[in-house]
């Protein structure tokens, strides 16, 4: 009933397999991983920026400030931090706080302000959809503009990463990080 030749053949064939499995081989062996390296390489000819900027797709963080500052932004930039380098509104102790009247031009309301708290914090508490995206004043998503003029008479970043000098000067802020000295008017989602 079985069939010799066919069970021949496949035991032929299995020890085959067997013998095969078991053998050394060709000696193939697998090249080195080499995409540390060419990361690396990359990485060195993409300019680098101390925050990750939203929407960068270059590896490193990209060359957003430059993009946005021109030439000079880099010193422009280092100036600024200095300037304003300490600034923490959640050390205003209680009795401090001062409120300030901030026009909300586009949104057509006048509301008064904490030193102590945001133009954008305070917008939102308010309700309006305002723009924004890594509310840390490394993005021009959240920026707006004083009317009355230069914005450093009427309000304080604590931290501009965007925005040069001669831009503030304009009016313009970032409101995620901007607290008001003064009254003012503001008209959001302006950038320069």
């Amino acid at each position: 009933m079985v069939d010799t030749l066919g069970l021949g053949l496949g035991l032929t064939l299995v020890a085959i397999a067997v013998a095969l499995h078991y053998s050394k081989g060709a000696g193939w062996n697998p090249s080195d991983d080499i995409s540390q390296e060419v990361l690396e390489r990359r990485a060195e000819t993409v300019a680098e920026t101390d925050f990750p900027e939203p929407m960068n797709r270059s590896i490193g963080g990209g060359g957003g400030a430059a993009a946005v500052g021109g030439a000079g932004a880099e010193g422009e930039l280092a100036g600024d931090e200095e300037e304003e380098e300490g600034f923490d509104p959640a050390s205003i102790p209680e009795d401090e706080v001062e409120y300030f009247e901030v026009e909300y031009v586009n949104e057509g309301s006048t509301i008064e302000v904490a030193n102590n708290e945001t133009l954008l914090d305070a917008g939102e508490d308010e309700g309006w959809d305002l723009p924004y995206a890594c509310r840390q004043g490394q993005c021009l998503s959240c920026g707006g503009k004083v009317t009355n003029g230069d914005a450093h008479e009427y309000v304080q970043h604590s931290n501009n990463e965007t925005l040069g000098d001669d831009e503030v000067e304009k009016g313009y802020v970032l409101t995620c990080t901007a607290y008001p000295t003064a009254d003012l008017s503001l008209e959001t989602n302006e950038t320069p």
